[in-house]
């Protein structure tokens, strides 16, 4: 993962969470709910792309 690939998405969730947190009308649980999962995906991402989680691609859920 090159790292200014890292670094434009990185500011480009940034905004797009602001945005939604400034401009949105949203109850103040359901924004920090949106919150959490965003930056949890964010680290999940940062982590499989770095290949930290390199073995999260064989692990299937279900049959």
């Amino acid at each position: 993962m090159p790292l200014l690939n890292l670094i434009v998405t990185l500011i480009v969730v940034g905004v797009l969470l602001w945005l939604v947190n400034n401009y949105i009308p949203m109850d103040r649980k359901i924004k920090s709910i949106l919150n959490i999962v965003v930056v949890i995906a964010v680290i999940l991402w940062i982590l499989n792309g770095t290949g930290v989680l390199g073995g999260l691609s064989t692990v299937r859920v279900g049959g």
